[in-house]
């Protein structure tokens, strides 16, 4: 069974940068990566879980507009490790962020669709401040 795990979160002052990661086991990691999508997602208090920023099948990054040119999604194969590396951190990026995965084709927009994701972690928490 698909686990995944997420760390790194934390508390910063806006401008901050954190790097979450997200290990990954109960497969076989370079069918599991062929395989799925993989992404993170977040969830302020009163707010809806949002897409931020996930992977498809080949490796292709779909990002939210909101993160776009700060946040950086990437993976580390060797390690089973998914990373979100964010900079330039503004208070409202303050929220719970999870990593989540979903063994089905998707492409562009559609992976930032929380709907469409049937795994996820537990979450950590990021808190940024001004």
């Amino acid at each position: 069974q698909v686990q995944l795990v997420e760390s790194g979160g934390g508390s910063v002052q806006a401008g901050g940068s954190l790097r979450l990661s997200c290990a990954t086991s109960g497969y076989t990691y370079s069918a599991y990566y062929s395989t799925y999508c993989i992404g993170w997602f977040r969830q302020a208090p009163g707010k809806e879980r949002e897409g931020v920023a996930a992977i498809e099948n080949d490796g292709t990054p779909t990002y939210a507009d909101s993160v776009k040119g700060r946040f950086r999604i990437s993976r580390d194969i060797a390690k089973n490790t998914l990373y979100l590396q964010m900079n330039s951190l503004k208070p409202e990026d303050t929220a719970m962020y999870y990593c989540a995965a979903a063994r089905r084709r998707m492409t562009g927009l559609q992976l930032l669709g929380a709907e469409r994701y049937n795994l996820w972690g537990h979450g950590t928490q990021v808190t940024v401040s001004s």
